[in-house]
């Protein structure tokens, strides 16, 4: 399949007015000793700074450089999946726009892609120069759970430098928060050729960073709320029923076991307490109810999953007619 240019960079960008002329130009030195034709794709994901009209006077002096603006800030996510969908270049590159990132990765990524055969090559920010408190030491427990999670051996799962081939970011869906999962969300499409490159970090340059210590925490419930979707959505009967049944058959047999006793002890003529006075009832019939609403709500969602408009979506990766 031919691409109309050789390099897509896209660049999610809010409040980084400073950082942006530098790094178009350090993008634009690397594609020009690489003699490939390329795009960059600034979002501007509703800055209030001059960001807009830096993107603007930018693309005025180089025409490979593009601009999209949000009308308010949408995140990350959303900014990546608009440059997605207008990506043309045969490799598609995600880089963040305060100058961590360096373009010079960019020509060894672009070959991993199209020499290697990997689908997504990640970048992997092997001596970062971020606080050790607040970003390496919670940065490293994410990515161990991320890794254990996912079951993808990439050692910086949230880098913002990324390659992918043009197909994999054209059959992925980013959004809400799940731009930290790209690669885990190629891997759920079919896309499981998943590499990873060290790369050069450098020390942010202008103003400071938008995450704080909070990411980490959503992040963790990201990536729980992606492994079910993958793993039981489009079977949620097969979580939902099976977990209604077991708590269904253990508040069933505590009740008849319940049961049994007092008529053994009454047999026995041995006094015994009331089925009402005692705990274990209440928690047998909490877990009869609780199995049956589970249960329902499987009932429900396969309902729901076989009315929806991609029930049956799948990704062809050859034919012959």
């Amino acid at each position: 399949m031919s691409y109309p240019i050789d390099i897509s960079i896209i660049v999610p960008s809010f409040n980084e007015n400073e950082s942006l002329p530098e790094l178009t130009a350090w993008i634009a030195q690397v594609m020009e000793k690489e003699d490939a034709d390329y795009e960059i794709i600034i979002v501007d994901d509703g800055s209030t700074d001059r960001s807009w009209e830096t993107v603007k006077t930018l693309s005025e002096a180089n025409r490979n450089i593009k601009g999209i603006r949000f009308r308010r800030n949408y995140g990350k996510s959303a900014a990546l999946f608009c440059g997605f969908e207008r990506a043309r270049g045969e490799v598609v590159f995600t880089m963040d726009a305060d100058l961590q990132d360096s373009p010079d990765e960019l020509p060894e990524m672009r070959r991993m892609i199209l020499e290697d055969g990997y689908d997504v090559v990640s970048g992997w920010k092997q001596h970062r120069q971020d606080n050790k408190i607040t970003k390496n030491l919670p940065s490293k427990l994410y990515n161990a759970t991320a890794r254990l999670i996912t079951g993808i051996k990439l050692h910086d799962m949230n880098c913002g430098l990324k390659a992918y081939r043009n197909e994999v970011v054209k059959n992925i869906e980013v959004y809400g928060e799940m731009h930290r999962y790209i690669p885990y969300l190629a891997k759920n499409a079919g896309f499981d050729k998943i590499g990873e490159k060290p790369v050069h970090h450098q020390k942010r340059k202008y103003g400071k960073s938008k995450f704080g210590i909070e990411r980490f925490i959503n992040g963790f419930l990201d990536l729980l709320s992606l492994w079910f979707l993958s793993t039981f959505g489009k079977k949620p009967m097969h979580f939902f029923g099976f977990s209604g049944l077991m708590m269904f058959l253990i508040g069933f047999l505590m009740t008849i076991w319940i049961i049994a006793a007092k008529l053994i002890h009454q047999a026995q003529h041995v006094k015994f307490r009331p089925v009402t006075e005692q705990p274990l009832f209440y928690l047998s019939l909490v877990a009869v109810i609780l199995g049956v609403v589970l249960f329902l709500a499987g009932f429900i969602c396969e309902m729901i999953s076989r009315s929806s408009s991609d029930r049956n979506k799948y990704n062809i990766k050859s034919e012959i007619n």
